[in-house]
């Protein structure tokens, strides 16, 4: 046995192992909540989507979806889902943060529960960004640095959290920004289960 320490990809595709989807079928309830918000049609990322429950989702509203991952685990599941409930999803398995995003690409990004370091946000703020069309919609949701009082899911280093400043700092130039801040139970799977310290981006490039 390596004593070496477990990667982080490593790290998650042990957990995507499990027979369970661990955060669930469901989508992310910010997401879903944003339903009218949608265009009827159109090209949508779902961004380090794990087991496609946003993918999946947005498949069903009607959109074209590209799911990006890095675990091919995780992947595989998630085109399992989009075939059980009978939609098209297509997947790429990719470092969200080697990945070579494309420019004015997408009607709607979602990226939830993203857990970006301090030196990686810049790039990828940017990425999310020009990948949008204009006009296009962009939807995060995240843990504020109160999350780790409650410890119900989300990395257990404050560096990788989100606040309004930093959202504020990167988004500010988009046309709409809607920013909320809450503290809200949230049920996803056996993975994010209980009080949870989020933050919502609503975002229109």
């Amino acid at each position: 046995m390596s004593d070496q320490p477990m990667s982080e990809k490593e790290r998650w595709e042990t957990r995507f192992r499990a027979p369970d989807y661990i955060f669930g079928k469901e989508p992310n309830a910010f997401l879903k909540a944003q339903a009218h918000r949608l265009p009827a049609s159109g090209i949508a990322l779902s961004v380090a989507d794990g087991e496609g429950r946003n993918g999946v989702w947005l498949a069903e509203r009607g959109l074209d979806v590209l799911t990006i991952d890095y675990s091919p685990v995780a992947l595989a599941k998630a085109r399992a889902l989009a075939t059980e409930r009978g939609v098209q999803l297509r997947t790429e398995v990719t470092d969200v943060f080697a990945w070579r995003w494309p420019t004015n690409a997408f009607d709607v990004i979602a990226a939830i529960f993203i857990f970006a370091a301090p030196a990686q946000r810049p790039v990828f703020f940017a990425n999310l960004k020009g990948a949008l069309k204009p006009g296009g919609l962009l939807l995060m949701q995240g843990y504020r640095p109160e999350q780790l009082k409650y410890r119900t899911g989300g990395p257990p280093d404050v560096e990788r959290l989100l606040t309004g400043a930093i959202l504020k700092q990167g988004f500010g130039d988009m046309t709409e920004l809607d920013i909320r801040e809450h503290d809200s139970p949230i049920s996803e799977g056996t993975a994010h289960v209980g009080m949870s310290a989020l933050i919502d981006l609503v975002a229109k490039k």
